[in-house]
């Protein structure tokens, strides 16, 4: 079975959702799904209902891969969803998308190899990025919730019988943060605490 996937990104877009039907009738779709929903968002309820639809054999037809997808990755991952179905895809403006088609299977499997070989390099230029920010002594993660003077401080009114639950209150800080402040900065003498 033939069946059509027309989407606009908002609802002034009716006579553009209007071509769609009409382009993907004149293919031969029998049923067709759609729906006025951004390609940005990833719970498009009506895509979902028609990966969910799909059987041995179906052909999944739009006029353009775009109003499929939003990136080379969600259009392989959807092709693969499709692909386990045992279904087809096929776009109406771009023939070579045609997985019905030997060639378009080969076509799609070397989107693949390139969208896998550019999150490796991604994930190799993010890596070295963050090793050249350490080295230049960037810290990563959130920002301490003491500097290391108000530790100090701390330590020094722990040392002088102040109950540290006190301490934490005047530094603005929940105790258990108070706690793990005073026992990872280095180079100072803990002094002893005890559970309160």
């Amino acid at each position: 079975m033939m069946i059509g996937y027309a989407r606009v990104s908002t609802q002034g877009q009716g006579q553009d959702l209007d071509q769609q039907r009409a382009a993907l009738g004149a293919a031969g779709c029998i049923r067709l799904f759609e729906e006025k929903v951004s390609g940005a968002r990833h719970d498009r309820p009506e895509l979902v209902k028609l990966l969910d639809h799909l059987q041995p054999g179906d052909v999944v037809t739009v006029t353009r891969l775009d109003r499929l997808a939003r990136s080379t990755r969600d259009l392989l991952d959807i092709a693969e969803r499709i692909r386990e179905a045992e279904a087809g895809l096929r776009s109406l403006a771009e023939p070579w998308a045609d997985t019905t088609m030997p060639a378009g299977r080969m076509v799609l499997t070397m989107f693949a190899g390139v969208a896998d070989f550019e999150r490796s390099l991604i994930v190799e230029r993010t890596s070295a990025g963050r090793i050249a920010a350490r080295a230049r002594g960037v810290r990563f993660g959130p920002s301490p919730a003491l500097s290391a003077d108000q530790i100090t401080h701390a330590r020094h009114l722990i040392a002088q019988d102040k109950p540290v639950t006190e301490v934490a209150r005047l530094l603005k800080v929940h105790r258990a943060t108070l706690y793990r402040a005073l026992n990872s900065l280095e180079g100072c003498p803990a002094a002893p605490l005890s559970v309160e």
